[in-house]
């Protein structure tokens, strides 16, 4: 069963209909009642809203020995076909990985309105109001025509079940898959893979090597995770790649482990993404909540700080530090260290002066923002060079926060340099334009 052909919604209603396939979904609640008590889905807002409906006919089988005489749907029964709505809604595969079940946890707030008999149709609407990462609060209202029948917040667990490994995958007998990981057709899994709980892996992925991947993490087809560096220096030493929760990893992107003379091991935080074909090079650093632009590259042995942004096919240079909400423009060269909070574009990157629109996106405070900027003029606009402009940077009182000392320590702490190279005047309104 799919969705409803348009000439069955309900007069009256704006429907859209949704190609989309349920009883597959069912599958996935535990302790449903045997029968699917969804005829179809009439409107879809994925990870929102959907509406589904339910024919109730007289030959339906909980009818028998219920009122005799005067059949009417129990009332558990409303609520079964709201649970069953609900769950479709939160187990969109586009969403939840395949591994997880829903559970009904508790039934709050319930109201019956009027009686449900053969004939009624019913129009299940679910909506989330809250939602954790695994528990979350649904609103579910049954109508009749306009009328409510019923209504109640329903409480929904998400729970991981057994790693599903597609049959065409190959994982060797050392690898560890957690809970409610997918696994998908012809991927590779080495003996000395670690994959966290409520992952996906995509079809045709490699991960190798001393390789761990935190919880929930994506990781698309055609990737390469965990292979020996390209370093001439590496031996086939053990070293490792340690990748934390929730990262999305796109199509083609590869990152390598570590090598000896590099620490040994290739680091990425929690919460990154990885645009397709993206690269992470031997012993780099990445930290939490960045976002690689399709294409973009890290040489060996880069550190990325929390919040950057490298956009579409931009390099950085071996042994460089991108700081923290550091903005680097597309097709970029990075040579240097780029300076935090900055507007970094160019080959050879040059400086665009504060990213202020990516510090308002984030809730910088106005006031932290104001001293970032003044900081900035003393390093950029001035005629002092760096040594002095830090040294008044210091001694201005009006400066003092978190953010300005972050960054001043961050430029007396570069060993490679700081880029602190403007662009002339005319490319410094294109990129304005543009950002």
């Amino acid at each position: 069963m799919s969705s409803l052909p348009p000439n069955q919604a309900s007069s009256g209603a704006l429907a859209t209909t949704v190609p989309l396939d349920f009883t597959e979904l069912l599958d996935q609640l535990y302790y449903r009642y045997p029968s699917v008590l969804l005829d179809g889905v009439i409107e879809h807002e994925p990870g929102v809203r959907l509406v589904a409906v339910k024919n109730v006919t007289v030959n339906e089988e909980f009818f028998q020995g219920h009122f005799p005489g005067t059949p009417l749907m129990p009332g558990v029964l409303m609520i079964e076909a709201l649970l069953q709505a609900a769950s479709v809604l939160l187990l969109d595969r586009a969403i939840e990985p395949s591994a997880v079940r829903t559970v009904l946890r508790s039934v709050n707030n319930a109201r019956f309105r009027r009686q449900v008999v053969p004939g009624d149709r019913l129009h299940l609407a679910v909506s989330i109001r809250r939602r954790r990462r695994r528990l979350a609060a649904v609103a579910a209202v049954a109508r009749v025509d306009d009328q409510i029948v019923a209504e109640a917040e329903l409480l929904i667990g998400l729970v991981r079940d057994e790693a599903r490994i597609d049959p065409t995958a190959n994982v060797a007998s050392g690898a560890e898959i957690g809970a409610g990981s997918v696994i998908g057709p012809h991927a590779v899994i080495g003996p000395n893979v670690r994959i966290g709980a409520g992952c996906s892996i995509g079809a045709s992925s490699v991960l190798d090597g001393w390789t761990e991947v935190g919880d929930e993490t994506q990781i698309f087809p055609f990737s390469s995770i965990g292979l020996v560096p390209q370093d001439l220096k590496f031996k086939g030493e053990r070293t490792n790649l340690v990748i934390g929760r929730r990262n999305i990893l796109r199509e083609f992107v590869t990152i390598h482990r570590g090598t000896r003379g590099g620490g040994g091991v290739t680091r990425i935080g929690d919460d990154n993404v990885f645009m397709a074909y993206a690269h992470v090079a031997h012993d780099c650093i990445v930290g939490d909540r960045t976002i690689f632009g399709n294409g973009a590259t890290l040489g060996g042995h880069v550190e990325v700080e929390d919040e950057a942004y490298i956009n579409a096919y931009s390099g950085v240079h071996p042994f460089c530090r991108v700081g923290r909400q550091a903005f680097i423009g597309g097709y970029s060269v990075v040579t240097l260290d780029a300076l935090p909070y900055a507007r970094i574009v160019g080959n050879r990157a040059r400086i665009y002066d504060l990213n202020t629109i990516g510090l308002e996106r984030r809730g910088i405070p106005e006031e932290t923002i104001a001293k970032l900027k003044r900081a900035f003029r003393y390093l950029l606009q001035s005629k002092l060079n760096t040594t002095q402009a830090l040294q008044q940077i210091d001694q201005d009182a009006l400066l003092r926060c978190p953010e300005v000392d972050y960054l001043v320590n961050f430029i007396r702490s570069s060993e490679r340099g700081v880029n602190l190279r403007r662009p002339p005047k005319r490319l410094q309104v294109v990129v304005t334009e543009e950002q």
